[in-house]
């Protein structure tokens, strides 16, 4: 056969193919050709482009700006939500979109840890749904969780309502997030209770943690475990811009060493770096620049936002740095 009926053969077989559904078979039939060769000429029409496959991403996924936040900054995995600009409309967003990343990726075996004073988590695992087997061993609170007795029981309830849907035993933080000075921190450090919390720290394989602004959020503002005025001033002259579980990062994600970091009890920003997948849900316009620098600095290695701050990531161009 010349080349132009064979070009001819191929032109035809991929327009019945791939734009009437022949089955290879009954196109082998028709045509009398053997079924091999209708393969060998599908495969050709490929490689020589006569057959392009395009895939049109349905309203409301974004699978581009997920790879191209996970090459340019070299993460495991981003997904992108639809939402508004709306705060409340945000964190709702990313909660569903959390629960469904737990429902899909805890498949056995993991130890969690968890940052109990994250809005979005908690709303995330108020909407999960009880697995039908066991997919951790253990639910590790990351930091002091002790605090405004109100609020307290947000943290407590989170806790167990992770290790109940997951058939986990729940690991409680047995302190507050932040003592008086660093030395009251390092005295509770090694309280016997405390010591076997962080013993656990290395066993974590998933940290779920929230990413904030150096405002608090409202959550961690009720808790009580917030720093002075005049910590906070430290921190921001010290160019802290954002924080995963209340250890600080500037705008290059490097760890912010202060007074207030060593009045800290939880695990240290070596300890959270090393945990193998760290989930952050976090979003909306306030915590654009704090996402940024956690990205930059490695907090974390899964990133669950919305659409609009997934493109300001991409606009900054210093995210490429």
């Amino acid at each position: 056969m010349n080349d132009d009926a064979q070009l001819r053969l191929m032109a035809r077989i991929a327009r019945m193919y791939h734009e009437r559904g022949i089955k290879q078979s009954e196109i082998a039939a028709e045509l009398h050709v053997s079924q091999p060769r209708v393969s060998r000429l599908l495969k050709r029409a490929a490689d020589e482009g006569i057959v392009r496959t395009v895939v049109t991403l349905p309203a409301g996924t974004f699978t581009n700006l997920e790879e191209e936040i996970e090459a340019r900054y070299g993460m495991d995995e981003c997904v992108v939500v639809d939402a508004g600009e709306d705060e409340t409309t945000v964190e709702n967003a990313l909660a569903a979109a959390a629960a469904t990343y737990l429902e899909t990726t805890l498949t056995g075996g993991d130890v969690i840890g968890l940052s109990s004073w994250s809005a979005t988590w908690l709303a995330a695992i108020e909407r999960l749904q009880p697995f039908r087997t066991q997919v951790a061993s253990a639910v590790v609170q990351l930091f002091g969780g002790i605090g405004n007795p109100t609020v307290q029981v947000k943290a407590t309830r989170m806790i167990d309502m992770l290790a109940r849907a997951t058939g986990a035993a729940p690991e409680f933080f047995p302190s507050p997030a932040v003592l008086g000075t660093p030395a009251a921190a390092a005295e509770l450090r090694n309280d016997p209770s405390v010591i076997h919390i962080l013993e656990l720290l290395p066993q974590v394989t998933i940290a779920l943690v929230g990413i904030g602004s150096l405002e608090p959020s409202a959550l961690l503002r009720q808790s009580g475990n917030i720093f002075s005025d005049a910590g906070h001033e430290e921190l921001r002259a010290a160019g802290a811009v954002g924080d995963v579980c209340l250890r600080y990062f500037d705008a290059d994600g490097a760890h912010v060493d202060s007074a207030f970091d060593r009045r800290l009890v939880g695990a240290d920003a070596d300890q959270l770096r090393a945990i193998p997948r760290r989930v952050a849900a976090a979003g909306g316009k306030r915590k654009h620049s704090a996402i940024h620098a956690a990205l930059r600095g490695g907090w974390v290695n899964v990133l669950i936002t919305d659409a609009a701050t997934a493109r300001a990531l991409l606009d900054d161009q210093s995210s490429a740095a």
